[in-house]
Formats: structure tokens, C-alpha cells, sequence
């Protein structure tokens, strides 16, 4: 089982592949994977970056005889010929690259197409001749299916991870899919025996900005103040930018906002997590905050607040924070 079966494929038995989302750090992590199976082991292994390399280069190498050369596995980045804008001048490297995909079955050599953009130019005839020839690949992930790839993912590669486990993990990764990938990777070096335990987790990874600054709101909104007043400060001797810190906190107040009056409009937790695309545990948490509806609406004003003045040069220093997290 490889990693891109874990996506929708148009054609699975064929090598020929075009991985496509929006997501680039995703998407290399899959094509490193597929491109380094055991299946290709016997290949040479080259990378072409089409902005910066060129088509040309490309071309060069997809139209080398293998009379005279080993069989190759073409990784290709960025292959901006399947976006709409391409420069006119690009037009007979374009023609040329449409002519040997639509023989691409000819060729000895496995073309994996990474098009990390939010979407192609599907009325091109150069994109309809890839889609066609290569087995599309679309790594679209949602928000609440993050934990169940990152998952799938590490199963795939061998690897056991608890539930509680997964959970901190996606935590501390804010559930954000490429920071929970991230993370894995660090955890790849010092899991024993390919098992990864919540202490594992707690020793290797540390708490993310988000999780940070909302245990920053949630001490004070406990009127525990002096451990708010603490974990700001150690942030700020990190280097977090107060900017950065407000931001954060904008965002946790408005998921607290919008949750509630969800819940008010008799939603239940599931459907607030399809309704907002965000993580069950968010919502989860959000519903657990005690204050009132009012409440949230006008620490939400002051911190947009704070942000507009900050912006304006009212505030140099940090210290507007700390009279936030007191006031609230």
C-alpha cells in the first residue's frame, strides 16, 4: 500500500502521476514517498523545477533516448504550463510538452507531475492531455479529516500511534495537516520500535502558538492572572511579535463567538464542526468556555480594538497585552 493510495487516484495501475492540491508540503511529501518506492529502486532519480530550470530542460530530458541512458523517475515541480497565464514566447515548449504527454505511454521513463495550485487551467489541451495520460491524484484534505489522514499516513509507514497520542499530536499541531506532518517527522527519529506514545508526544513536541495563547486566555478568563501574566511573557521572551500574540487571540475569540451562537441556534456539536470546517476538538473546546455570548462579543471588540491602535502607532510596547489579559 503506498501513501497516494490513501487519496482519490483516476487510474491506480498507472505509473504516470499527477499530484494535485493546494497543499506543497504535502504534496512533496507524497511524491518524495512514490518516487523512492522500491518499485523505481533500479531508476535514476532526477528533479526539475519548471520556474526555475526552465521547459526546455524538461524537454531535454523527458525526449533522451534510453538507449543511452538508465531508465529515470522525473519528479516535476511546478509545472505552471497546466495554470492558465503561460508566456506566449513558452508556446512551442508548450506544444512540445503536449506532444510527448499525449504519447507518454512510450516512454520508459516515470513523469510524476506536482501541480501545488489551487486550481488548473482544465479548458487547455495540454491539461486535458495530462489528465487523461497520468493518474490524477487530488490530495484535497478537509479540516476535520486532518487526523484520520495524518493517521492513515503513519500506518502506512509502519507506524503505531495511540489515540491519545494522535490526539495531542494534532493539538499541538493546531490541527494544521503540514504542521502535524512536521511533527511527525521529528517523532520518526525517537519512536521505539515504531510506536508512538503520548509521552513521546508531550517530550518531543512542543505546544503549538495557538494552544499557547489559549491557555493564556483560558487562565484569565479563570481570573488566574498571574499564570496568564506568565505564560505571556515567557511568548514574548520567545519572540513572538505582539501583532502575532493579538491575532491569535482574535482568532480563538471569534471560534468562541461563532460556536456559541451555533449552539444557540440549536446546533449540535457535529454540525458546528461541519458548518465551521474545523477541527472537532476546536469546537469542543469552544463549547466548554462559561461565558456568556455578551460577554465574548465585547472581548472581541477589544482586542480589534487594541489591533487597530497597535497598527496606528498608539502602542510600542507589549504592555497593551498585559492590560488586555487583566481587563478581561
Amino acid at each position: 500500500m503506498t501513501l497516494l493510495s490513501l487519496f482519490k487516484n483516476s487510474s491506480k495501475n498507472n505509473p504516470q502521476t499527477l499530484i494535485t492540491g493546494n497543499d506543497a508540503f504535502l504534496n512533496d511529501y507524497l511524491a518524495d514517498s512514490f518516487t523512492h518506492e522500491e518499485a523505481f529502486s533500479g531508476f535514476d532519480y532526477l528533479t526539475i523545477d519548471c520556474e526555475t530550470d526552465g521547459l526546455d530542460l524538461l524537454i531535454a530530458d523527458l525526449t533522451e533516448s534510453s538507449l543511452f541512458s538508465q531508465k529515470k523517475v522525473i519528479l516535476v515541480k511546478n509545472p505552471f504550463f497546466l495554470k492558465a497565464k503561460v508566456p506566449q514566447k513558452l508556446k512551442k515548449q508548450t506544444d512540445q510538452l503536449q506532444k510527448i504527454f499525449t504519447n507518454i505511454e512510450q516512454l520508459d521513463d516515470i513523469v510524476v507531475l506536482v501541480a501545488s495550485y489551487d486550481k488548473l487551467d482544465r479548458r487547455k489541451k495540454i491539461t486535458k492531455t495530462v489528465l487523461n495520460k497520468f493518474n490524477v491524484v487530488d490530495t484535497t484534505v478537509k479540516s476535520y479529516e486532518v487526523g484520520k489522514i495524518i493517521q492513515s499516513i503513519m500506518n502506512t509507514q509502519g507506524y503505531e500511534i495511540s489515540r491519545s497520542a494522535l490526539q495531542l499530536l494534532l493539538e499541538r499541531s493546531d490541527q494544521v495537516l503540514d504542521t502535524a506532518l512536521s511533527n511527525f517527522n521529528k517523532l520518526k527519529l525517537v519512536a521505539d520500535n515504531g510506536k508512538i506514545t503520548s509521552e513521546l508526544v508531550k517530550k518531543n513536541i512542543d505546544l503549538s502558538l495557538a494552544q499557547n495563547i489559549f491557555a493564556i486566555l483560558e487562565a484569565a478568563l479563570k481570573h488566574d492572572y498571574q499564570e496568564a501574566i506568565d505564560r505571556l511573557e515567557n511568548q514574548l521572551r520567545e519572540g513572538t511579535n505582539p501583532i502575532q500574540l493579538l491575532a491569535v487571540f482574535e482568532n480563538q475569540l471569534e471560534l468562541i463567538l461563532v460556536v456559541k451562537i451555533l449552539q444557540q441556534r440549536s446546533r449540535t456539536e457535529m454540525e458546528i464542526v461541519k458548518t465551521l470546517g474545523v477541527h472537532p476538538y476546536r469546537v469542543k473546546v469552544a463549547l466548554s468556555n462559561k461565558f456568556a455570548v455578551t460577554q465574548i462579543e465585547k472581548l472581541l471588540e477589544q482586542a480589534i480594538e487594541l489591533d487597530f491602535n497597535y497598527k496606528n502607532g498608539q502602542y510600542r510596547e507589549s504592555v497593551f497585552l498585559k492590560l488586555f489579559i487583566l481587563s478581561i
